[in-house]
C-alpha cells in the first residue's frame, strides 16, 4: 500500500521536491564560477549602455520625450535579459547532456523531463530577475530618477528571462551540434536584440520592420520596464505582459517536447 501511495504521489505533474532538488543543485554548482557568469552577464549590457548613451548621447540629447541615457539605460535590461536568459541556456544545456551526461544522472532520480526543463529555466529566470536590474542602476548612477515602478524591474525581468531560457533550452535541444548555435544567434537572436527599441524607437521605421518589433519579446520587455521606470500605460501594458507570459509558456512547452525527444528513448 505504501509503495502504490507513492507511486500515485509520483504521478504528479511538476512535483516540488523534485523541481527543488534541480534548483538546489544548479545553485550550488553556480557557487563554483558566479563570478564569471554575472562579469559576461552585467559588463556586456553596461558597456553597450555607456557606449550608446554617452555616444550617440553626445548627438542626441531626447529621444521620444526621454533623455537618451535614460532611454537606453532602461531598454538595455532587455539585452541583458538576452545575454543572462537565452545564452546560459543554450551552451549550458548542450553541454550538460551531450558531453557531461548531467542529465542522464538526473532523470535517474524521481525526476522527470518537465521537472528538470522547469527546474533549470526557474533558476535561470532567478538569475535573469537580479542580472536585470544592473544597467538601471548604472543609469541611476548617471542621472536617471529613482521611481517606485523600479521595484518591478526585477519580475519582469524574470518573467522575460524565463521565456529565454526556455527558448534557449528548445534551441539546444534542436541542435545536433554547438556550432549550430552560430545560425540561431546571427540569423534570429541578433536581429531581434537590435530591432527591439532599446537603441531607438521603432516609431519611424519602415511598418514591416515595426510589425516584426510588435512580434518580438524583447521589444515587449523595453516597453514594460519603461513604463514601470516612467509611468504604466494602462491596456497596453496588460497587452506588453499578455505577450511575455504567452512567450514564456510557449517556449516551456516546446522546450520539454524536445527535451524529452534527446532524453527519453
Amino acid at each position: 500500500m505504501a509503495v502504490a501511495g507513492a507511486q500515485r504521489r509520483r504521478l504528479g505533474r511538476l512535483e516540488p521536491a523534485a523541481l527543488r532538488g534541480v534548483m538546489v543543485r544548479e545553485i550550488v554548482n553556480y557557487s563554483s564560477f558566479w563570478r564569471g557568469s554575472t562579469f559576461s552577464s552585467t559588463v556586456d549590457p553596461t558597456i553597450y549602455l555607456l557606449a550608446f548613451g554617452f555616444g550617440f548621447g553626445s548627438l542626441v540629447s531626447k529621444v521620444a520625450g526621454y533623455d537618451y541615457i535614460d532611454f537606453v539605460g532602461t531598454g538595455i535590461v532587455a539585452t541583458t535579459v538576452l545575454f543572462s536568459g537565452a545564452f546560459p541556456a543554450m551552451y549550458s544545456t548542450f553541454v550538460k547532456y551531450e558531453f557531461q551526461h548531467t542529465y542522464d544522472a538526473i532523470l535517474a532520480a524521481p525526476v522527470d523531463t518537465e521537472e528538470l526543463v522547469t527546474g533549470e529555466a526557474l533558476w535561470i529566470a532567478a538569475r535573469t530577475g537580479t542580472y536585470g536590474c544592473v544597467p538601471m542602476l548604472v543609469a541611476m548612477v548617471f542621472g536617471l530618477d529613482p521611481s517606485w515602478g523600479m521595484l518591478l524591474v526585477p519580475l519582469i525581468a524574470a518573467l522575460a528571462g524565463l521565456g529565454w531560457a526556455c527558448f534557449g533550452i528548445f534551441i539546444a535541444a534542436s541542435s545536433k551540434a554547438i556550432e549550430s548555435f552560430s545560425y540561431w544567434q546571427s540569423g534570429l537572436l541578433t536581429p531581434m536584440f537590435l530591432v527591439a527599441g532599446t537603441f531607438f524607437p521603432l516609431d519611424e521605421l519602415p511598418t514591416w520592420a515595426q510589425v516584426l518589433g510588435n512580434i518580438n519579446p524583447l521589444f515587449h520587455t523595453v516597453e514594460l520596464v519603461r513604463h514601470a521606470v516612467f509611468g504604466f500605460e494602462g491596456w497596453n501594458d496588460i497587452g506588453h505582459l499578455a505577450f511575455l507570459i504567452g512567450f514564456a509558456l510557449v517556449s516551456w512547452r516546446l522546450a520539454i517536447r524536445f527535451m524529452e525527444r534527446k532524453l527519453v528513448l
